[in-house]
């Protein structure tokens, strides 16, 4: 299968993406989460706060702030154990460990690296272990210059405290999804990435996200095996005025990826995965290499597209204040209802909340728009509306900039949507709204080569990580869902004529609680 064939069965011909006799061994399922052996540990504060309600003051943080900010970014958080009927008559249960931030599957493909520079812990690279919530240790050694290069000179690295790397380990989703999960990955680093621009914000520290950057050099620096993982996005942290440069920040400097990795001696590590066999994933190392960039000559920024506005009407909605909450609270409560959906109605207040909170989202920074500058988002909302508090059943476009909902189709949709769904683990007659994350149809490859796929995967993942913690917050429930018919979905918002698809349905709505046992693992 070519790599164009691969991207559209992805969308457009789920069936096509994997084999239909591929059958699932449980048996030898890697662990959630990279377990290394045999390297220096840092273990990391246990006593994280019980509480995110307000922004702190800009402050270079210490050992145990970092601790706190990698639990909520990324940590174990909640034991679930769920009883499922059996042939035997014997309850077959269900243990799963969660973190802030949802995954397909609960499988966690990503993985959380960081360079840190701060007091009474050695300058240099580590691995967050998730399972013990401690730092690894990899490689001592002060690597601004080596970053700096490595990004193409768009960032000051001095005046970074930090830097996270985000990367993909491929086997951790691919051994029950097969060729599908490459959908999965990149939408899976996008909600990671959202949640910790988020928590970021709370900490006080400025971010930027780097899409684009010299693979090779990046992978060498962390010691990944690019046939098994690699990093998808790079993530500067700051207290300090810095700027954050679009382009090289006026140097012109040219790097190559294979410059950079003679620099660096190749650190050997050991990790443990618990799968014995692992089966080869050809298609994903595949897109993987032909999405690596070798120089910096071949960063690009995305040209703003112009936006075909239709004429129909609007539905303008209510001003709303920024919402305020206990970040905490949210996360903790946050909960992907599947059959637990209880039909309600929303207020038009609670809707204009939810998107305007959603897709405020998107003013980050980033290397694919101009520096300081307001762009329109490149992925966007639409959504099917029942029994909204006075807005006629329907489907819909938000307008983030005016803050109105375009109408597209109005009418019920609901059936047509159920129909649409692969498998029917969600009942979308009990959910009052069902969106749907959409973008560009051709994925940017045109400006961004096969890399633009899971850039717009990962911004998707972004806005659907706002769009859950908002939901929560309002007392909401929203889950993620792949299982979509995609052309369905583009026929009813008609996108056709704007070269949209669907990326990711997220029905959102009241629920009731489900009959489980779980507990906080925060002290």
């Amino acid at each position: 299968m070519n790599l164009e064939s691969y991207l559209h069965n992805l969308h457009f011909d789920i069936d096509k993406v994997s084999p239909t006799d591929w059958e699932v061994d449980w048996e030898d399922a890697p662990l959630p989460y990279k377990l290394y052996r045999g390297l220096p540990v840092v273990p990391l504060s246990l006593e994280v706060p019980l509480t995110l309600k307000e922004w702190e003051v800009p402050e270079r943080p210490n050992l145990r702030r970092i601790s706190y900010f990698l639990w909520y970014v990324f940590g174990l958080s909640q034991l679930s154990q769920s009883a499922f009927p059996s042939m035997d008559q014997v309850p077959e249960l269900m243990q799963s460990y969660r973190r802030f931030v949802p995954s397909g599957g609960a499988l966690y493909p990503s993985e959380l690296y960081v360079y840190l520079k701060i007091e009474n812990l050695p300058v240099g690279v580590y691995h967050y272990d998730v399972a013990h919530h401690r730092l690894v240790f990899l490689r001592e050694g002060n690597f601004d210059s080596y970053l700096a290069r490595a990004l193409g000179h768009r960032c000051d690295m001095s005046a970074c405290f930090g830097t996270v790397f985000v990367s993909t380990m491929f086997w951790k989703n691919f051994y029950k999804y097969h060729n599908f999960a490459y959908r999965l990955q990149g939408l899976d680093a996008g909600v990671l990435i959202g949640q910790l621009l988020e928590v970021a914000k709370r900490f006080g520290f400025a971010s930027g996200v780097y899409f684009q950057y010299l693979d090779r050099a990046i992978n060498h620096l962390l010691g990944l095996t690019e046939d098994e993982e690699s990093v998808y996005a790079v993530i500067p942290l700051t207290v300090e005025p810095t700027r954050w440069f679009s382009n090289g920040g006026g140097r012109d400097e040219l790097v190559s990826a294979i410059e950079l990795c003679q620099e660096l001696q190749a650190i050997q590590t050991n990790h443990y995965v618990r799968s014995q066999k692992t089966k080869p994933f050809p298609l994903l190392k595949k897109m993987n290499e032909a999405s690596i960039l070798e120089s910096t000559q071949s960063f690009r920024r995305i040209k703003e597209r112009e936006t075909l506005k239709c004429k129909n009407q609007v539905v303008t909605l209510p001003r709303v204040k920024r919402l305020s909450y206990d970040l905490t609270a949210v996360c903790q409560k946050r909960f992907s209802p599947d059959m637990d959906f209880v039909f309600g109605k929303v207020s038009q207040a609670q809707l204009a909340i939810l998107l305007r909170e959603a897709t405020s989202a998107f003013f980050y920074r980033n290397d694919l728009d101009e520096a300081q500058e307001e762009h329109e988002s490149r992925v966007s909302l639409y959504g099917c509306l029942n029994n909204v508090e006075g807005i006629p059943d329907g489907a819909y476009h938000y307008e983030s900039a005016e803050h109105v909902l375009r109408q597209i189709d109005l009418g019920d949709h609901r059936l047509s949507l159920q129909s649409g769904m692969s498998i029917s683990n969600v009942n979308l007659f009990q959910v009052p709204l069902c969106f749907h994350v959409a973008g560009g149809k051709d994925h940017f490859i045109s400006e961004l080569g096969y890399r633009g796929y899971r850039i717009q995967q990962m911004e998707a993942g972004m806005l659907v990580q706002r769009l859950l913690l908002t939901a929560s917050a309002l007392d909401l429930g929203g889950h993620p869902l792949l299982g979509f018919d995609a052309n369905l979905c583009d026929e009813i918002y008609k996108m056709d004529h704007q070269g949209k698809t669907s990326l990711i349905q997220v029905p959102i709505g009241p629920y009731r609680p489900r009959p489980w046992l779980v507990g906080s693992l925060q002290s």
